[in-house]
């Protein structure tokens, strides 16, 4: 025999359970997680991800990353990029394009890094009068 008081409990729990899901996922979704965890990268990771970004990005996007082969990829250029998008242009590449995937050869938390990088205009890690 089905007991029915128990299941319209457990039914009026997932409801509110979703909504904080939701709202967890939306909340976060722009924002890259490096943002949340910046300690997670020491400071000398951080400054070889910032050598990384500027010389192997900069031979296609520009050694200043106002564009070349690729786009340009300093904070102006990127503002109405999501960061989940760069996130995955940068994890998985552009395919029959010069973009390589870089997923095997860092992290998460570093290509959170580079994201928060070339999103933050406050980083000052990227000059665009450099």
């Amino acid at each position: 025999m089905v007991n029915h008081s128990s299941m319209e409990k457990r039914s009026a729990y997932k409801p509110s359970v979703l909504l904080l899901a939701g709202f967890l996922c939306l909340t976060l979704s722009g924002t890259p997680s490096s943002w949340l965890v910046a300690d997670e990268l020491d400071a000398e990771r951080q400054t070889e991800l910032l050598y990384l970004l500027k010389q192997d990005c900069g031979s296609c996007h520009g050694m200043r990353l106002k564009g070349g082969l690729g786009p340009p990829l300093l904070p102006s250029a990127l503002k109405d990029k999501p960061a989940a998008y760069i996130t995955q242009v940068i994890s998985k590449g552009i395919l029959a394009s010069a973009m390589p995937p870089w997923e095997n050869l860092l992290s998460v938390d570093e290509i959170d890094y580079l994201v928060y990088l070339l999103k933050d205009p406050e980083s000052n890690l990227l000059s665009e009068h450099d």
